[in-house]
């Protein structure tokens, strides 16, 4: 059993910076690949990014590429979504989620079906 909690949403404005963190509790035998993702009031949740139990390995979707950069602390059991240069597209509820599934320490999945945790979600408000 895994459980996910993300920190760090907020209000934010156009071209700002925000900072989210996921920590991970209750399986710590191995790593394993965390994801981002997002979603807003009648779309589908969409990923943002992701990366590998390892830290090798990381998957962004088009619409944050170069824009956002995911990290991990494996010592903190903690991963990290820096957001810069944010839209007002980027408003949404944003989800942390575990793959504790996969046995490939060097991938990360993109679709939302390889994660098997997920947190509760936090806002994110980006405002003009």
């Amino acid at each position: 059993q895994v459980e996910v909690v993300e920190f760090g949403g907020g209000l934010v404005q156009a071209g700002g910076s925000l900072r989210l963190s996921c920590a991970a509790s209750g399986r710590t035998d191995r790593t394993y690949a965390m994801g981002w993702f997002r979603q807003t009031p009648g779309k589908e949740r969409e990923i943002v990014a992701s990366i590998s139990g390892s830290g090798i390995s990381s998957y962004y979707g088009d619409s944050v590429k170069g824009r956002f950069t995911i990290s991990r602390d494996n010592a903190k059991n903690t991963v990290y979504l820096q957001m810069n240069s944010l839209k007002l597209e980027d408003t949404a509820v944003y989800y942390c989620a575990a793959d504790t599934v996969s046995v490939f320490v060097d991938y990360s999945g993109s679709s939302e079906y390889e994660y098997d945790y997920w947190g509760q979600g936090t806002q994110v408000t980006v405002s003009s």
